[in-house]
């Protein structure tokens, strides 16, 4: 642990692991005064002519007091911070406060005026890169980092005084996306920049992140060179099947076997014929991947051997860990932390490996015995079974084997491989540094995948996840299935924040960015056959055709289900033939009332072939398509082997690499012929189809994503005015000038922050232009005569304590009281059955129109952010746990569809002959709200319950909201890797 500096502690929370551009990693840490001969030695490697850039002079050398200034820092007005690999400095960056004369500057203690504070705002920063470091992006993460530790110690502005030889340092500051001002004097450039981050530079550090993190993933799917640390002497043991499948399939780079045992006279690992070696350190040339089977015990040496011999990545296959309990926690801890050091990522610990199926690649550094078929599905488990189910599904299908009775639950799985193939498979196990955030980031750009499928058993980082997965679904599917949905906490191995998002929210929130949630493995691969293999559909229209009406009836029915609108089924009868299938087929996809075709098979009577019956349905919509008419088509059939096999096109020549075409294929469709997704069951079959026109739907949409509105009468300086005095420390507590590295957010309603009074909650909601039906205590009955008075009859009178509040089912509410002697006796009903008065709290409130009851709520969630929820209020929501949810800030899109996704929001539309409501003014109250929880991160929960919703506008009859210190906002902070 580095010693503290001058008189301030060691600020740990400084500390952060980040991805470089070239995809390797470095620790960023403040300087201290141990840190003297590291920073000798990293000079010395710098160039004279990067020394001079520096300093502006000749300096090959620091002086002693050169070492103390730059190691000594008070953490405050003086700040250093270095990028290290292997514990070495790369590159170092400092500021120091200066005043408006650009000399030293202290900030000024609590109790000083904002004027004087703000004459100590600015502070003067530069940077030292190593010339072999240059390039890797070290300045640009530096620079995030130093401006994010600025902004925490007071510091608003950095002044940065650069030759104009130095041209790659200008460019760090202009690219950074902040508001700057350049100004040139003397042969020297002055750059001055504001630190707040702005749309621009959120935007570049994203963009910067994006490339980094899919970069490091690269490196680890296409290595030039891998070895295999733990291979057995003889054959079998983890070490040794992971080396026989590399060389099984072809792997395209150098393969080394390495083991501490083997004899020292051993050069080559017979019978396979790959170099022998005891040690990484005898392995001439470079090795880009380490596959590590050894005991836990033994990793640590093995992953300081990787990291000397400059390792890029390491798959640790290696059990013991996190999984295991407290100190296989503490052992993956160490692993990272040791891994990152080197500037190393690791798939795993507990991983089944990873596996690119590219022609130029050809890698399988993993336990499965096979290459999937090559294709265009990205493939990520966290489970290693998961990852075994689905890959021996994909070479059961790929290999065209039938099969046997009893194995649906494989059979989706098997789709897979005949329909389109893999480009990149990840099993990830214990999940301890690469995650599926990182393969999000790789698919987005990655031209061999057009669909991405995750197994999740936990979301480490939620508001990541659903960034980076919005903008992925942007330009090709997303479908997850969620494992650990009940039982509230990750699994085992997987050392992540958990969230108290209920599983519901998670949904909703997954499909507001535009991600495709099932509930199964074969529910995963069955959507990822059709998104991977046919055309998105234009609407929610499907035509059913095919030889069997009962199974046309059933595919109708399971339309309606998933909420599709099918045409009536069209039955061909079962002495159809393969050409009264094209014919119906091709009248079905040239219909324009018709958005997609679900084909209907059993077994026919005559000597019709297999063969025969898919080339006309590929052939079909082939033809369709070149007519500019493509649209999905999915076949359900039921009994007909090798159905499936034919419509998927194995067997096909273009299907199988390398392979010659026969000279007359029997029954086979012209190449280039389109492949149609068969399955055993009509709902399955739909159900990956109702995927498909969701995701379709969404993809239209978010072309036109929405606006968050602009309402003139929003008061937010108010608010905020509002809230400062509100969160103020009582007078004569101390003052804390800084702020603590991370402020407590809350976990769920009422568990931290202060609960507003009903006065102070009505006056923050009418900075936002949000009113509250008035309601005056009523203590006593002659008191509650007197509120009705001034109120107007007729009125409500109800109990506000805690345990009565929103309960109409125990009778604690009276309605319509419309004189003094009815709101006298509803007064002696209330105290007679419920209790005292006082203990009740009742009020008393004018009656408002007649509507629909609802809730509106936002609350801060520490790992999604905020979230605005809406349903309708009672047992709706609370019994049925009927409600919906938007990340915040909603749109006036995310509003609409908010309202219209509860599954009673018929009685919005007027259900059953009753008048529909006023939802225009419901919505704006949803975006108002948002509008509030998005300005002002301090109000961390607001609760609307009831607002009543009447055929013209509304009325909000109960509040309540909490106020914190706002969280730290970690999407806007600068990159880091998940600290560990």
């Amino acid at each position: 642990m580095p010693s503290p500096s001058d008189h301030h502690a060691y600020p740990t929370h400084w500390e952060a692991d980040v991805v470089l551009r070239d995809g390797g990693t470095a620790q960023i840490r403040p300087i201290t005064p141990d840190d003297a001969q590291r920073l000798v030695s990293f000079y010395e490697h710098v160039s004279d002519e990067s020394k001079y850039y520096r300093f502006f002079a000749p300096y090959p050398r620091l002086s002693d007091r050169d070492v103390h200034r730059f190691t000594h820092h008070d953490y405050v007005d003086r700040v250093g911070l270095a990028a290290t690999v292997g514990g070495e400095f790369i590159a170092t960056v400092r500021y120091d406060r200066i005043d408006e004369n650009g000399l030293p500057a202290h900030l000024p203690p609590p109790g000083v005026g904002d004027a004087d504070r703000a004459l100590a705002d600015e502070a003067e920063v530069a940077f030292l890169v190593q010339d072999a470091h240059q390039g890797r992006g070290v300045a640009s993460v530096l620079l995030e980092h130093i401006g994010a530790v600025a902004r925490e110690r007071g510091i608003r502005r950095f002044a940065a005084e650069v030759l104009p030889a130095n041209t790659k340092m200008i460019k760090v500051f202009t690219d950074a996306g902040y508001t700057q001002k350049r100004s040139f004097d003397d042969g020297v450039v002055r750059l001055e920049f504001d630190l707040e981050p702005t749309d621009r530079s959120v935007a570049v550090m994203r963009a910067r992140e994006q490339r980094a993190e899919a970069r490091s993933v690269q490196r680890l799917l296409t290595p030039g060179s891998v070895a295999v640390i733990g291979t057995g002497r003889a054959p079998g043991g983890v070490g040794r099947t992971v080396l026989r499948n590399l060389l099984d399939a072809g792997f395209t780079g150098r393969v080394h076997a390495v083991n501490h045992a083997f004899p020292e006279d051993w050069t080559r690992l017979e019978p396979d014929g790959v170099p022998a070696h005891r040690s990484l350190r005898e392995v001439d040339g470079p090795v880009d991947l380490a596959v590590v089977a050894v005991p836990a015990a033994q990793v640590p040496a093995v992953v300081a051997d990787c990291g000397d011999h400059g390792v890029q990545g390491l798959v640790v296959l290696s059990a013991g860990y996190a999984e295991s309990g407290p100190e296989g926690r503490d052992r993956q801890r160490d692993l990272v932390r040791q891994a990152r050091t080197y500037g190393m990522r690791v798939i795993g610990p507990n991983a089944f490996g990873i596996i690119n199926t590219a022609e130029g690649v050809r890698l399988n550094a993993s336990l499965s015995p096979r290459l999937p078929v090559p294709g265009r599905i990205g493939l990520f488990t966290q489970s290693g079974a998961i990852g075994i189910a689905l890959l021996s599904g994909l070479h059961r299908r790929g290999a065209g084997v039938t099969r046997p009775t009893g194995t649906e639950g494989t059979a989706g799985l098997a789709g897979l491989a005949g329909m389109v193939g893999l480009s990149t498979f990840v099993s990830t196990g214990n999940r301890a540094d690469v995650s599926g955030n990182d393969l999000l980031q790789y698919w987005y750009e990655d031209p061999e995948t057009d669909v991405a499928l995750m197994y999740l058993e936990s979301i480490g980082n939620p508001r990541k996840f659903t960034r980076l997965a919005r903008r992925t679904a942007a330009v090709k599917p997303v479908v997850v299935v969620k494992g650990a949905r009940h039982s509230g906490s990750a699994p085992t191995g997987h050392a992540v924040p958990t969230t108290r998002i209920p599983d519901a929210t998670v949904s909703d929130l997954l499909r507001q960015a535009g991600v495709l949630r099932v509930d199964t493995v074969t529910q995963l691969a069955d959507a990822g056959v059709l998104l991977a293999s046919q055309p998105l559909p234009d609407g929610p229209r499907v035509g059913i055709l095919g030889n069997s009406e009962s199974l046309g009836l059933l595919t109708y029915d399971a339309c309606l289900t998933e909420g599709l609108r099918p045409l009536p089924p069209r039955d061909l009868t079962t002495a159809a033939a393969p050409e009264d299938f094209h014919r119906a087929l091709t009248g079905a996809l040239g219909d324009d009332a018709c958005d997609a075709v679900v084909v209907t098979a059993i077994p026919w009577v005559g000597d019709a072939r297999t063969a025969d019956l898919a080339a006309a349905v590929r052939t079909a919509a082939t033809e369709a398509s070149g007519r500019g008419a493509a649209k999905p088509v999915a076949v359900v059939h039921l009994e007909i082997p090798g159905l499936a096999e034919a419509l998927a096109g194995v067997g096909d020549p273009a299907s199988v690499p390398g392979a010659e075409p026969p000279a007359e294929p029997p029954g086979a469709p012209p190449a280039g012929t389109r492949r149609i997704p068969a399955y055993p069951a009509a709902e399955r079959a739909v159900r990956a189809l109702a995927e498909a026109v969701r995701y379709g739907r969404w993809r239209r949409e978010s072309g036109e994503p929405g606006r968050v509105p602009e309402y003139d009468d929003i008061d937010e300086a108010g608010a905020a005015a509002d809230i400062e005095v509100l969160l103020a420390p009582p007078e004569g507590a101390p003052h804390q000038d800084i702020p603590p590295p991370e402020a407590p957010a809350p976990d769920g309603p009422g568990e931290s922050g202060i609960e507003l009074s009903a006065a102070d909650t009505q006056r923050l909601l009418a900075r936002y232009g949000v009113s509250v039906l008035p309601a005056l205590p009523a203590p006593d009955p002659d008191t509650a005569v007197r509120a009705a008075g001034r109120l107007g009859y007729p009125v409500a009178l109800k109990p506000t304590a805690p345990q009565l509040r929103h309960r109409t089912d125990l009778g604690g509410v009276r309605l319509d009281l419309g004189g003094e002697t009815e709101l006298r006796r509803a007064y002696a009903e209330l105290t007679a059955h419920l209790g005292p008065a006082e203990e009740l709290g009742l009020v008393v409130q004018r009656m408002a129109p007649r509507g629909v009851d609802t809730v509106v709520r936002a609350a801060i969630d520490p790992g999604a952010g905020a979230v605005l929820s809406f349903g309708l209020a009672g047992a709706p929501s609370e019994l049925l746990g009927d409600t919906a949810h938007r990340l915040v800030p909603a749109t006036d899109r995310d509003a609409a569809e908010l309202i219209r996704s509860i599954r009673t929001a018929p009685l919005l539309f007027g259900w059953r002959g009753s008048k529909p409501v006023d939802t225009a003014a419901l919505e704006e109250l949803l975006l108002r709200v948002s509008r509030l929880v998005d300005d002002h991160p301090e109000v961390v929960a607001v609760d609307l319950e009831p607002v009543v919703v009447a055929q013209r506008g509304l009325s909000v009859l109960g509040a309540s909201a909490r106020l914190a210190p706002p969280p730290v906002r970690t999407d806007l902070g600068p990159r880091h890797l998940p600290a560990y």
